[in-house]
């Protein structure tokens, strides 16, 4: 298939993108926000990547996620991701995980050796517990905060998850965490946009979850991108884990 990574290479260089080859990433969530970030990770040059995810593809899910189609509703997403990308790098060490990863299953997981870990998750224990398990095993992990209810993408930003605010996921997160001792060291990917009480619909007696909020085709995928320049540029400069680098 030819130097495919010519021109990233042209960009970052030989050595950096060799660890980006010899680079294992953890992504848990492949839904608006996750398949974007793993395809992003995939298309960097990345060498090994676990993807979990244990939905189905629903129609309420064509108007922002990457693999949502009208051939692909009813389609596992983990299975959809990872023959994508496969497609993309057939030399890509792949793992797919199509289960909802809970309790000493998710700790199990995480448990092993990664060079990042990516949580996409959009429902709230186990986006905490994800980000506590991470923590504790040691890996640098980025995390997307609320993408629902915004449209202005200027106001995206990247900051350690104690400098987090005006976001009601990232306030949610934080004081499960402050619980278990964590107050620092979480990349977040969040915006402080005020979100319109009148896109929110409340929805009593769904499984986990409490709300639906509105969201507009480009949020999750400018949050999914944004979390792959993390883990991307994170991943080549591996003495540096400032999130404030990143952002200057």
């Amino acid at each position: 298939m030819g130097n495919w990574l010519e021109r990233t290479e042209l960009l970052l260089g030989e050595q950096s993108l060799e660890r980006l080859k010899n680079s294992h990433v953890l992504i848990v969530g492949l839904g608006g926000v996750g398949a974007f970030a793993a395809e992003a990770i995939c298309r960097s040059g990345v060498g090994r990547l676990t993807i979990a995810d244990g939905d189905v593809i629903q129609p309420s899910n064509i108007n922002r996620q990457l693999i949502a189609l009208n051939s692909t509703i009813g389609m596992r997403k983990a299975e959809v991701v990872g023959n994508r990308l496969l497609d993309i790098n057939p030399s890509l060490q792949l793992r797919v995980i199509d289960e909802y990863l809970r309790d000493e299953r998710l700790k199990e997981l995480v448990a092993e050796p990664y060079d990042y870990v990516v949580d996409a998750i959009d429902t709230l224990s186990p986006k905490v517990f994800l980000i506590m398990d991470a923590v504790r095993s040691g890996h640098r992990i980025v995390s997307s905060m609320g993408a629902g209810g915004k449209m202005d993408p200027s106001k995206i930003q990247v900051a350690d998850i104690s400098k987090s605010h005006s976001c009601r996921l990232a306030y949610m997160v934080r004081k499960r965490l402050h619980r278990q001792g964590i107050r620092r060291g979480v990349n977040v990917v969040f915006s402080p946009e005020e979100v319109d009480g009148e896109a929110i619909l409340h929805t009593p007696g769904e499984t986990n979850k409490l709300t639906t909020v509105g969201t507009i085709s480009y949020m999750p995928a400018l949050f999914g991108l944004t979390v792959a320049s993390v883990v991307i540029r994170q991943l080549i400069e591996p003495m540096d884990d400032s999130v404030k680098d990143l952002n200057e």
